[in-house]
């Protein structure tokens, strides 16, 4: 207790990947606010309860959108830790750019972690393009007609068992297959700006799972090689989902890098 009164921040702000909301995280967040941290889970545009439609999102802000405006609503001198999965992590090094003086840390698990001038297209392409499985899992959708680029990328849900919830609950997936929703695809193609100033002043922490079918240990190891977070810490057992898969791991691991000094 007296550890947790001394943090930096007990403040936990939670984004989704790809095709999720924030309901996904609901477990996470409970077990965070058990045990006295703050923590809101964000929905981004065209996730979970809103309505807006996945092809009509044509840029990255737009969809950040929920996450930037909670960041510019927040007092000056509160910081947050932010943690992203899958593009979700994309996300929130965009916000950590805009709003370098806010984040305390960043906690990326089975992360699309970008470096400056890369898509999250750029990162994953090669990772899909060898992965069969998760390739045939996606299917690109045109809302202009076939003629012109893809509008949003949907599911094959009768193989998501396989890529993204192999160490998950039937009852879990089933959850999930009702609520997944389209991604927006023009987001995916956006070259990130990321300055030494803002996003490389920022501690981050990395989550591998060792489980995972959709973005491969090799190609996590790879990403990591590249970006060097401050520390790397390894979920055994945890597929894609590690928030449905693995909470208990997942709460204990957000708890040790809460108690991290930032170097």
């Amino acid at each position: 207790d007296t550890k947790l009164e001394n943090l930096e921040t007990k403040h936990y702000v939670i984004v989704h990947g790809g095709g999720f909301g924030a309901w996904c995280l609901y477990k996470t967040a409970t077990l965070l606010k058990e045990t006295r941290y703050q923590v809101d889970a964000i929905d981004f545009t065209c996730s979970s309860a809103n309505c807006y439609d996945s092809n009509n999102i044509t840029t990255l802000s737009e969809y950040v959108k929920p996450l930037t405006d909670f960041l510019d609503k927040l007092l000056d001198g509160n910081k947050v830790i932010l943690v992203g999965h899958d593009i979700g992590d994309a996300c929130v090094c965009y916000a950590m750019e805009l709003h370098r003086s806010k984040v305390s840390k960043a906690v990326f698990f089975v992360a699309a972690m970008l470096k400056n001038g890369e898509s999250v297209l750029d990162t994953f392409s090669m990772q899909i393009g060898s992965n069969d499985l998760c390739q045939r899992s996606q299917k690109f959708l045109y809302a202009n007609c076939k003629n012109h680029a893809p509008t949003a990328i949907d599911f094959d849900k009768s193989l998501l068992n396989d890529v993204m919830f192999n160490q998950t609950t039937a009852k879990d997936v089933e959850l999930a297959l009702v609520l997944l929703r389209p991604i927006p695809f023009a987001p995916l193609t956006e070259k990130f700006s990321l300055s030494a100033t803002n996003y490389g002043s920022i501690s981050i922490f990395f989550v591998k799972t060792l489980e995972d079918f959709t973005i491969s240990v090799s190609h996590q190891e790879t990403m990591i090689d590249s970006n060097l977070p401050q520390q790397v810490i390894q979920m055994e057992g945890s597929d894609h989902s590690p928030f449905l898969s693995k909470p208990q791991a997942l709460h204990k691991i957000l708890l040790e890098i809460s108690k991290i000094p930032v170097k």
